[in-house]
């Protein structure tokens, strides 16, 4: 069934997108194509700022740019007020050109080059290290003019994830300083001059356990307060993360954000009396959670077999949105122009691209397709063109944003130009 959310509307068995015709939208800006609803992030960015504010005054909220890094969409967040976590010098990049300062990034690379680390200190950005050995070579890079502020990833020693793939601490996790070695980190940072610090984690993603997010933030601050009161130091923000999940399939649990910001910054602000830590700012930086459901992807119906099953071939594929080859992630499927059909089929809905792991769903049941017929692609907002690929030789998809029936292009379609772009051929191999 059809479920209707506040910028997804049934009309007359019709699909609207912010007010906009999905069957429009498809002629207009061709397929595969990424809707993304401005409203949506709107209402999702002030529901998460404001379950945390509320409770804890001293509260800042930075969006991961990963999770979609659409120039429009950080333009959009930088003007409700977030500031932008960044995980590679392009997304520094992206973040200036979306206007945001200096002040309002955090760099959070990880088994970072050389060269970032001189990016990042050429830019004068508040940096996050990931591990003890970093924190020597960050120092040699920066010769003289040593950073007066770090901040340091850790690894909790727990984590959760909605796939394996998705758990981001433990002793699997490839990131962090793992709990033995925190102390001797800011021990080493506080040598090197460093009075400023930051603490971060990031154990996990697309959690929608409410308990989880107060018992990481306890684990951190039960670390966190020890260290702060043998080393002498404080800290000007504790970062705990994101991981904050959306439902994926119907009837599953939605993630109450309002008591995650409520149980959370309480238990923040014990933990900073019990250990002295002042009223340090308590940071999140969410993804998924603020753009993941504000996106549809449109695709085509182009081809039709009848073989051991059914399958509808669309032209998305697994180089247009990669989660559900990655992780066997779940996507609502819907035929855009036919919500209301009773009529119903069990089929794969499969892409393009030649890898038997390009399908979309299996033995999934959708109204009876034809050929020409639109399939939207639910909650892809987040982690869907930020991963999408050339794979297979084809260009990567278009993007817009809509609002109150209004849309706007925000990425062009790739075309076959630009497959080649910054390619050179020898001149001998010309001839």
């Amino acid at each position: 069934m059809f479920e209707v959310k506040d910028y997804l509307e049934n009309r007359k068995g019709r699909l609207f997108i912010g007010g906009c015709s999905a069957e429009k939208l498809a002629a207009e800006y061709g397929t595969p194509l990424y809707v993304y609803s401005e409203s949506r992030i709107t209402d999702n960015y002030y529901r998460m700022f404001n379950a945390f504010k509320r409770h804890y005054k001293n509260f800042d909220l930075y969006y991961a740019i990963k999770c979609n890094n659409n120039l429009a969409v950080l333009s959009l967040l930088r003007k409700l007020g977030a500031g932008a976590d960044c995980s590679s010098p392009a997304e520094v990049y992206l973040a200036k050109k979306a206007g945001f300062s200096k002040e309002r990034l955090l760099y959070s690379g990880i088994y970072l080059r050389d060269d970032e680390m001189r990016f990042a200190l050429k830019e004068g950005l508040r940096i996050n290290l990931e591990d003890i050995s970093q924190i020597d070579r960050l120092m040699k890079q920066a010769g003289k003019e040593k950073p007066k502020f770090l901040c340091l990833r850790i690894n909790p020693g727990v984590g959760s994830g909605k796939y394996k793939n998705l758990v981001f601490a433990g002793p699997d996790a490839k990131f962090g300083i793992i709990e033995k070695q925190v102390e001797a980190a800011y021990q080493k940072a506080k040598e090197h001059g460093v009075t400023k610090f930051g603490i971060h984690m990031m154990t996990g993603s697309c959690i929608t356990d409410e308990d989880y997010f107060v018992g990481i933030t306890e684990r951190l601050m039960d670390l966190a307060g020890p260290i702060a009161k043998k080393l002498g130091i404080s800290f000007e923000f504790v970062d705990v993360g994101g991981g904050f999940g959306i439902a994926y399939k119907p009837g599953e649990k939605e993630l109450d954000i309002v008591d995650v910001g409520k149980r959370v910054a309480e238990k923040f602000a014990e933990k900073c009396e019990k250990y002295g830590l002042g009223k340090p700012t308590l940071m999140v930086e969410p993804g998924r959670y603020l753009v993941g459901d504000a996106g549809v992807l449109l695709t085509k119906v182009t081809s039709i077999k009848e073989g051991h099953k059914k399958f509808v071939g669309v032209d998305a594929g697994m180089n247009t949105l990669l989660r559900p080859a990655l992780y066997d992630a779940y996507h609502q499927i819907f035929v855009a122009n036919k919500l209301n059909e009773t009529e119903t089929e069990k089929v794969n809905v499969v892409g393009p691209i030649c890898e038997n792991s390009d399908q979309f769903a299996k033995n999934r049941e959708l109204a009876k397709t034809q050929l020409g017929d639109i399939l939207s692609v639910l909650n892809t907002g987040a982690y869907g063109f930020g991963m999408s690929s050339q794979y297979n030789t084809r260009p990567r998809a278009a993007e817009v944003l809509v609002k109150h029936g209004r849309a706007e292009l925000i990425r062009a379609r790739e075309t076959f130009e630009d497959l080649h772009r910054g390619v050179a051929v020898p001149a001998r191999l010309e001839k």
